[in-house]
């Protein structure tokens, strides 16, 4: 059983490269003419999709198994880079397909992660939590690798038919996912399907609603801060760079949070919330540098200070799965995966919310707000970091 995980791993991997590879393209359909409100409008299409697949994702493979749920997941991250590649044909294409790309990298977060821990439990080369450790990294590196490979193909890549800047970078994902499915058909099944899913009893757990509440929205609060407000608040000092910097961004972001992710697993502890703590004081940190970055307005200091949220979300996302996994029954984990999932999706949020509020205040002063409401929540966590462990009572 040693090294089946691989094969789920390379899938999520794949799901997380489609699911991150329109990022940096958004500068790239603005310069072709489409409207902000057409592109921020199929930037959240995404979402649509990804919402409910964290919510029932995880339910049907506990029904159905993990297999028949990843596999559906990841032929559909295919179909949907398939949709995406006809974008220059309208807007509706890429329309659906951010919405179909939702539900593959729901599947992938949800149900991928679940069975990689399940199948490296089962494996002799893995420690405890290793599990959690190796989900959290392949995705991780799926969307950076995704974003990244798809800035420099619609930066520089081949102009061989009008519409091949907005189409060969998906194509790219498509082969990778085809490469990789014959493989997950051969990993073996670890759930054996039940008639029917039990209730979620981990979300009314005292430590989850006290500690991975608390932390989860800061997990992609930190990356939308990184790569969708940074790039645009020094923008007019790129000049005809924007692209390529916006690449760069992302790709150090969420390459800072691959790397940090070892870090993650030996600040972990069973006794403690030290490394969900850890997370935060580094996204505070981050937060205060990315004020000072819009002040001054600096190219450089918005990249350091998108490194250091990229830190800050490679040890959160790690830190709230292992949280995770110690609380919840073996027959809710997959589910209570997509919930936690879900509430981390709330963070995407906070781009939005700061542009709705810049016209009251400037982004630095808003940025500064938002590191102090950080500090705030890591106070909560604080005080309750050795109380309500697993092994008390779940009730509330």
């Amino acid at each position: 059983m040693s090294g089946r995980w691989k094969a789920v791993a390379a899938a999520m991997f794949c799901c997380g490269w489609g699911g991150n590879q329109f990022t940096p393209l958004l500068v790239m359909y603005r310069e072709a003419g489409w409207s902000v409100l057409t592109v921020d409008a199929l930037l959240g299409a995404y979402v649509l999709g990804l919402v409910p697949g964290l919510l029932l994702a995880g339910g049907l493979s506990d029904r159905h198994g993990r297999k028949p749920v990843m596999l559906a997941g990841t032929v559909l991250s295919l179909v949907a880079s398939l949709l995406l590649a006809l974008g220059a044909l309208g807007a509706g294409w890429i329309a659906v397909g951010r919405f179909v790309t939702g539900v593959g990298v729901a599947v992938a977060m949800a149900v991928g992660s679940t069975w990689v821990k399940e199948l490296s439990e089962l494996g002799a080369d893995a420690g405890p939590g290793a599990g959690a450790r190796r989900a959290a990294l392949w995705l991780t590196l799926g969307f950076a690798l995704g974003a990244g490979v798809a800035g420099v193909l619609a930066q520089w890549g081949p102009r061989v038919w009008a519409g091949g800047p907005m189409a060969f970078p998906y194509l790219v994902h498509v082969v990778l996912t085809a490469v990789a499915l014959p493989f997950l058909t051969r990993a073996p099944e670890t759930r054996i399907a039940a008639a029917g899913g039990g209730r979620l009893t981990g979300v009314r757990h005292p430590r989850f609603r006290r500690v991975i509440m608390p932390m989860a929205p800061w997990v992609f609060g930190a990356s939308g801060v990184a790569y969708a407000i940074l790039p645009q608040l020094v923008g007019d000092r790129l000049g005809t760079w924007g692209l390529a910097y916006s690449t760069l961004v992302t790709v150090c972001t969420l390459g800072a949070g691959a790397l940090v992710q070892p870090l993650a697993k030996r600040l972990d502890r069973t006794t403690s919330a030290r490394a969900v703590v850890v997370s935060m004081v580094v996204m505070s940190v981050g937060l205060a540098v990315s004020a000072v970055a819009a002040e001054v307005r600096s190219p450089w200091l918005a990249l350091g200070a998108a490194t250091v949220l990229g830190a800050a979300y490679g040890i959160a996302v790690v830190s709230g799965l292992l949280e995770l996994q110690r609380l919840a029954r073996p027959d809710e984990l997959a589910g209570l995966t997509g919930a936690y999932y879900a509430l981390a999706y709330v963070g995407f949020l906070v781009p939005s919310l700061l542009a709705v509020l810049s016209g009251v205040a400037s982004y630095p002063v808003l940025l500064g707000c938002l590191a102090l409401v950080a500090l705030t929540g890591t106070a909560v966590i604080v005080r309750h970091s050795h109380a309500h462990l697993p092994s008390a009572s779940v009730s509330v």
